[in-house]
Order: structure tokens, then C-alpha cells, then sequence
């Protein structure tokens, strides 16, 4: 009996922007760091908060804080004219979205600049957008996507170009710290591969006792493993403190010690300005709930 062939299916933009992560992740010797959190006395404050942020807009918050006490979270490992390191003046957030992009899922990325000079409500608001925005109108989403067609010798070199030469653009494009999570689908990520210097990802939170995985994945020319695991615990430290002041009493962003934008300017976001376009009908499905 003759079998069936099965069919020939090309690349989707996603998918290559996926391959030249890969790609270029496969190069950065990386290591995890795991500590178990307890995150118990955030729930009801979260719940009760009137844009309830999402779980990845406290741990990028969280994380971005502590980010900008340590510099060395701030750094990346460039190799070219010669081996050096780059420290960037603030934090930028790479947060993984799952998206639909003609009839197929894909992972998109959203790009946060300075988390921690932003109030959990506004990141919410961002995680919002870019979740729901149609993706042609989202700058990043649309420019992943035109450059997936440029052939694949040109975009290697241009991601290579920006992975390694400049730290600046480097920081600015694909962010200083990566965030990915699988928590809210029950399921945990063992190690996930980034070309970043760190990548924050977290499972699925116990409903009974509050607690939580969340692993660091670090470079080890950056950083050490003793260095990171003590950065965990004061993520850990900041979730418990500022972040559960802020979900208690929003108002109280401003008085955390927070510099106004007179003192320390917010570098301008990678969003349309709030209410610059309707809200998409779309429902896509996301890495984080």
C-alpha cells in the first residue's frame, strides 16, 4: 500500500527570529541558579489591586530594582575589536509573549526600559499592550517581523553585529535581562537558553503555601554562581518589601525612594503613548498570566 507524503512547510517569521536566538544563545556559556520563593503575603495584596499586574510585572520590577544596586546585573560580555565588558546605566527587560501570527503560535518580545522606574501599574499597562495590540502596530513585533525576511547570512551578521560590538545598542535591542515563564500552565522551564547576561524565569506558584521556583540563568563570563545566588535572595528580599508595599498602597510608589523623573529621567519606552490606539479585538495567548 503506498504511504502518504507528508508536506513542505516554510519558516515563519517567528520561527526564524527563534532559530537566530538559538543560534546565537548556544554561544553564551550559561548556568543555573535556583532558590525557592515565598511569595505567600503577595497574593491577596496583588488580588486586590486595582490593575492586579500580572506575576511577571513583580518579578521584573523586583528584579530591575535590585539591578540597579548591582551593577554587574547590568553588564554584558562583548568580544569584538577585543574581550571587555559593557555596563548599562539602567535595566531593560526582554519579556517573552506568546502571540498568534497567521493562524500559528509564536514568541514575540516586548521590551521594557528602566522597570524600576516604573509603578506596577504602568508596566501592567505595557504588558497589557503589548499582549493585546495588534502586531502590526507594535514597532518591535513589526520589525521582527520584516526582518525575518532578510536572508539568513545578512540577519546572522547583523545580530552578531549587535550581540558583540556595541553595548549600548546591544542593551537597547534585545534588553538587558531576559524574563520567561511557563507558571501560569503548571509547567516549569529546567533551563531556558538566551544570548542574554541574565535571563529570570519562575514556575508555577503553590496555592496552598505560596511558594515558588525561580531560577537565574546567568553568564558565567559576567558573573559567578555565589554572586547570583545572593542576588536571588535579595529579589526574594524586595518582592517581601518594596514590591508588597507598593501592591498595598499604590500610591506609595513615589515614596519608596523612587527618584522623579526631574532627578533621573525615564528613558522613552519602546509603547505608543496610552490611549494612541484602540484596543485590538484579538485575544492572544501569552507566556504570563
Amino acid at each position: 500500500m503506498h504511504e502518504p507524503k507528508g508536506r513542505m512547510a516554510p519558516l515563519s517569521g517567528p520561527r526564524r527570529f527563534i532559530g537566530d536566538l538559538v543560534h546565537f544563545a548556544h554561544r553564551v556559556p550559561t548556568a543555573p541558579v535556583s532558590r525557592t520563593f515565598d511569595v505567600s503575603r503577595l497574593v491577596a495584596p496583588r488580588r486586590d489591586h486595582p490593575a492586579r499586574p500580572a506575576w511577571a510585572c513583580l518579578f521584573m520590577r523586583a528584579y530591575a530594582l535590585v539591578g540597579a544596586d548591582h551593577p554587574p546585573l547590568r553588564r554584558s560580555f562583548l568580544d569584538f575589536p577585543w574581550p571587555r565588558l559593557y555596563e548599562h546605566p539602567w535595566m531593560n527587560c526582554a519579556l517573552a509573549i506568546e502571540r498568534v501570527y497567521q493562524g500559528e503560535d509564536g514568541v514575540f518580545v516586548g521590551i521594557f526600559r528602566a522597570p524600576e522606574q516604573q509603578s506596577l501599574e504602568k508596566l501592567q499597562e505595557a504588558v497589557s499592550w503589548y499582549k493585546n495590540e495588534t502586531l502590526e502596530r507594535v514597532g518591535f513585533y513589526r520589525m521582527a517581523l520584516r526582518f525575518s525576511r532578510v536572508p539568513t547570512p545578512i540577519r546572522r551578521m547583523l545580530w552578531w553585529g549587535t550581540l558583540n560590538v556595541s553595548g549600548y545598542k546591544r542593551h537597547k535591542r534585545f534588553g538587558t535581562f531576559g524574563l520567561t515563564s511557563y507558571g501560569a500552565l503548571g509547567a516549569e522551564q529546567i533551563h531556558p537558553i538566551s544570548p542574554l547576561t541574565t535571563t529570570l524565569t519562575f514556575g508555577p506558584i503553590d496555592p496552598d503555601t505560596g511558594k515558588v521556583v525561580v531560577k537565574l540563568i546567568y553568564d558565567h563570563r559576567v558573573l559567578d554562581g555565589a554572586y547570583v545566588a545572593r542576588r536571588l535572595k535579595d529579589v526574594e528580599d524586595v518582592l517581601n518589601g518594596a514590591i508588597l508595599a507598593e501592591l498595598r498602597n499604590p500610591g506609595s510608589f513615589r515614596d519608596m525612594g523612587e527618584p522623579s523623573p526631574s532627578s533621573r529621567p525615564i528613558p522613552r519606552p519602546h509603547l505608543e503613548p496610552p490611549g494612541s490606539a484602540a484596543p485590538s479585538p484579538m485575544s492572544p495567548k501569552t507566556s504570563q498570566e
